[in-house]
């Protein structure tokens, strides 16, 4: 089960923290990209080619002190079919490293498409009679605003092969509260409404430790909002965007985790990825040694939330 596995490497590891690998060519050293317009032709070939060399570096400089990546898929779509070749090179690069991947494509649509969607990346495609895995992610982020017939179809693979989803409830965007935090006729908000059915959409997949396969997506951007949610949301795990550029620190991103010190993990995209750029880590690392600023940034990250952590369990 897919939130067993997870809080087993968290506690392995000791660091609530996901990498999320959501690259950008700005985001690339230099050198890198030179070296792959240099060998290709084509655009896309060479940042595609780019990315995974970039994805890799950070993947082994990392693997031993996180538990999962988070790959953005817009950020793969965006370079063409290669990109999407390197989206699925990325994924099993960092499943040979022992990582949990999580694939934040923010899935749903109407029952028979939703259906395609959890088979492209939970569960598996049926040709002429044989079941094939295609990206086979360990969970996704999925989007409930069309209803439990586009989010049932998910729920029926984390059962069947051992999955998660994450589902959104109170996103880190600025703008999140124009239709999340609408006030309904019963008084609630529209982010309460959708931890309800978190819970209930989440009670058939509870794992040994007390939490379910069906997560949410709480921004750290939103601590106050985060820490109702808590106490709505027992048995969810929340993943936790929004820490580090988008603005969210680490006493923000402890709202989101229950007093046993579980409950939740901590995305940082840019923050990671970019490290050897940061004015934290001018005059120590440069764009050669990224995947070293990396580690020093996923380090840094790791002591500041479970300081944090330590504080909550006292309180």
């Amino acid at each position: 089960m897919f939130i067993d596995l997870l809080i087993e490497k968290i506690k392995e590891k000791n660091n609530p923290t996901v990498a999320g690998l959501d690259p950008q060519l700005d985001y690339i050293p230099s050198y890198i990209v030179e070296k792959y317009k240099n060998k290709s032709v084509d655009f896309f070939e060479a940042c595609a080619g780019a990315i995974y060399e970039f994805n890799t570096t950070i993947i082994d400089s990392i693997c031993d002190l996180v538990p999962a990546v988070k790959l953005q898929l817009a950020c793969y779509e965006m370079y063409g079919v290669q990109g999407m070749a390197c989206f699925q090179k990325t994924i099993r690069y960092a499943k040979d490293k022992g990582l949990l991947v999580i694939a934040d494509g923010k899935r749903n649509d109407i029952g028979s498409t939703a259906k395609a969607y959890s088979a492209a990346y939970l569960g598996k495609t049926n040709a002429g009679g044989l079941e094939y895995s295609v990206f086979d992610v360990d969970a996704l982020t999925v989007n409930p605003y069309l209803g439990y017939d586009g989010i049932e179809p998910f729920i029926e693979d984390c059962k069947k092969y051992g999955k998660g989803i994450f589902v959104l409830v109170k996103t880190s965007n600025k703008s999140s509260g124009q239709l999340q935090d609408v006030n309904t006729q019963d008084g609630r908000f529209i982010y309460e409404i959708i931890a309800d059915y978190v819970n209930k959409w989440g009670s058939e997949l509870t794992g040994k430790y007390g939490y379910s396969s069906v997560g949410a997506v709480v921004g750290a951007t939103y601590p106050e909002q985060a820490f109702e949610l808590r106490k709505l949301m027992k048995s969810s795990y929340i993943l936790v965007p929004g820490y580090g550029a988008q603005g969210g620190t680490a006493r923000d991103a402890a709202k989101s985790f229950n007093k046993d010190g579980l409950g939740a993990i901590v995305n940082s995209s840019r923050g990671i990825m970019c490290a050897y750029k940061s004015e934290k880590w001018r005059g120590i690392f440069n764009e050669d040694s990224f995947g070293n600023a990396a580690r020093a940034e996923v380090i840094d990250m790791r002591d500041k939330l479970n300081n944090e952590i330590d504080r909550l369990k006292s309180c």
